[in-house]
């Protein structure tokens, strides 16, 4: 009687309220009305944004950022879904990852504008003559410019899971839909969860593009912080810049405070190391949570839930089972399925060429590829310059929790301070002292992807192991041996994904960079980014397929040449385990 009486009292202290959930649950309950009233404005007629267009009166920004906010929280959602589906089918196929891996170089590289050209129309019509539609849209839009570089990371940890946690695997008997949430999601997650933060923070750049939904001869404009920036670059209200970056300023730390700091804390327990971490991230957000009491007993279901969903016991495809096979793979099946990939791609280049030769003529190919080179070595040495920079940058935040916590708000904002507000700026300092436009609009191909490279450096440090650090400091390896023989292999793998993702940007952002403007004053760099740019805007699509086309060929070349070699190299000899 006692016994059970002590359990009643126990079971009745665990969900009675404590201070932290009345904390709690005002945050819980605000969060659960603002989505609530953004969504509500998602389900009204296309005629409320003529009605109530968007103005630069600072008083309406912030229902302007929490339309924004929600829709990049919508696509960052979107994408995490597609992340494990893509990027499981890439690791764990070996055919697949023949045709996935190329098409999501291309991918990346593809111009957010040709995104929205074909998918404008499909939305528009799904949900005619309502906001949802154009909502819809835009999401799509900001979803292109964060699922790539998610999906890489995924892909690049899965492919360098250690052996020895793959052996454990096998020993406990795990199906492969168990291994994937036990092992392969929780070894990624550091570094998915820091380029989840990079793709919400490039963004930014793509809603001043995205938020503006042209239809023919109609354009729908949708309230938010990207339009709110484009009418004031466009009237040249410097005030009303400075406005929107300080709100963007203020919604970054809001997220970063309660979304990706609390995510960072909660997910430094999937390291892979053998010794505790001497300085755990911290998050007063996951603190209060903690400790909560009823809050906590409300999320008991879920967790039961969860522990089911990932428990239950479904085995992948054969050709899917990891990398030791029980028997040798097909030679008849691998040709068949080389010959399929062949087949497909032949037939693409044929209708494309066939597209193109009503018009273009072989000179005009010529004049493309000359162009593309150009890029291609702006691109490269871009890279190079940004590698040297931040990749000690990058070791020396992530080895170090506590300042990554404090740098964390500003490495976001810096990624995603919209990379066309700094175009003026160059723009005027190149006319003003009569500089180069080919060498000195270079760096805006940069200036918004060379953080996929920190952030992707700052998790392959946050991640490596503290035993292989304690280690090197007890054989005192240190200075450039250290750094040769202790930290650059161990974020390597890392460093390429983030490399790949910034390679892949540079090319999109060259459309908008190569061609820079500021009231009545345009400058051009010659290059592949201008050549599409121009006939964009003459409306010569054939000009348009083709730079695009030569832009993905020297893309995947590219990356095959030297990136996808890295790679391997990485997987192959710098693998933990």
């Amino acid at each position: 009687m006692m016994l059970q009486d002590l359990r009643t009292t126990v079971l009745r202290e665990a969900v009675r309220p404590n201070i932290w959930d009345i904390v709690a649950l005002i945050i819980v309950v605000g969060a659960m009305v603002l989505i609530v009233y953004g969504g509500e404005q998602t389900t009204q007629p296309l005629s409320a944004l003529d009605t109530a267009p968007v103005t630069l009166d600072p008083a309406n920004l912030p229902l302007y950022a929490l339309r924004t906010t929600l829709r990049m929280l919508l696509a960052i959602a979107c994408s995490l879904v597609f992340t494990f589906v893509y990027a499981a089918l890439a690791a764990k196929s070996r055919r697949a990852e023949i045709v996935l891996i190329p098409l999501l170089d291309i991918l990346q590289s593809v111009p957010i504008l040709g995104f929205l050209t074909f998918t404008v129309v499909f939305f528009m019509n799904l949900f005619p003559g309502r906001v949802l539609g154009a909502e819809l849209a835009c999401v799509f839009a900001i979803f292109t410019s964060q699922a790539w570089n998610m999906t890489f990371s995924m892909y690049q940890s899965m492919r360098n899971v250690p052996k020895d946690l793959e052996d454990a695997t096998r020993s406990f008997h795990l199906s492969g839909w168990q291994r994937f949430w036990r092992l392969d999601v929780p070894f990624a997650m550091p570094g998915l969860i820091w380029n989840a933060m990079m793709s919400m923070s490039g963004g930014w750049f793509f809603v001043v593009a995205s938020e503006a939904i042209t239809v023919g001869n109609t354009t729908v404009t949708l309230p938010g912080i990207g339009s709110y920036v484009a009418l004031a670059i466009q009237q040249k209200d410097l005030a009303a810049i400075g406005t929107a970056l300080l709100t963007m300023l203020l919604v970054i730390t809001a997220y970063d405070q309660l979304l990706f700091r609390p995510i960072v804390a909660w997910a430094d327990k999937f390291r892979f190391e053998q010794t505790a971490s001497g300085n755990p991230p911290s998050s007063w957000m996951l603190d209060l949570f903690r400790r909560t009491r009823a809050l906590r007993s409300l999320s008991i279901p879920f967790a039961a839930l969860n522990r089911t969903f990932s428990n239950l016991r479904l085995n992948w495809p054969q050709a899917w089972s990891g990398p030791v096979r029980h028997a040798p793979p097909s030679q008849l099946v691998d040709g068949l399925w080389l010959a399929v990939v062949i087949v497909g791609c032949a037939y693409a280049g044929w209708k494309t060429y066939l597209y193109l030769s009503a018009t273009l003529a072989p000179s005009d190919v010529l004049t493309a590829i000359g162009y593309g080179l150009i890029t291609l070595v702006r691109v490269a040495v871009l890279i190079a310059l940004a590698s040297l920079i931040w990749v000690p940058v990058g070791v020396w935040i992530g080895l170090r929790p506590k300042l990554a916590e404090r740098l964390q708000p500003l490495a976001q904002f810096l990624a995603a301070f919209p990379a066309n507000l700094a175009f003026p700026v160059f723009v005027v300092l190149i006319v003003r002292y009569g500089l180069n436009a080919n060498v000195w609009l270079s760096p805006l191909m940069i200036l918004g992807t060379q953080w996929y490279i920190l952030f992707n450096v700052i998790a392959g440090a946050s991640a490596f192991p503290t035993d292989l650090r304690e280690a090197a400091a007890s054989l005192q390896l240190t200075g450039w041996r250290w750094w040769f023989k202790v930290v650059l292999p161990g974020v390597f793998p890392y460093y390429i994904t983030g490399a790949i993702t910034a390679s892949g940007g540079s090319w999109n952002a060259a459309i908008v960079a190569e061609v820079a403007s500021w009231g009545d004053t345009h400058l051009t760099a010659s290059g592949l980014g201008a050549y599409i740019a121009a006939a964009t805007e003459r409306g010569d699509f054939p000009r348009v397929v083709l730079g695009i086309a030569v832009m993905c060929i020297l893309v995947t070349l590219f990356n095959r040449l030297l990136w996808r070699p890295l790679y391997a190299f990485g997987e192959r000899r710098l693998r933990l385990g």
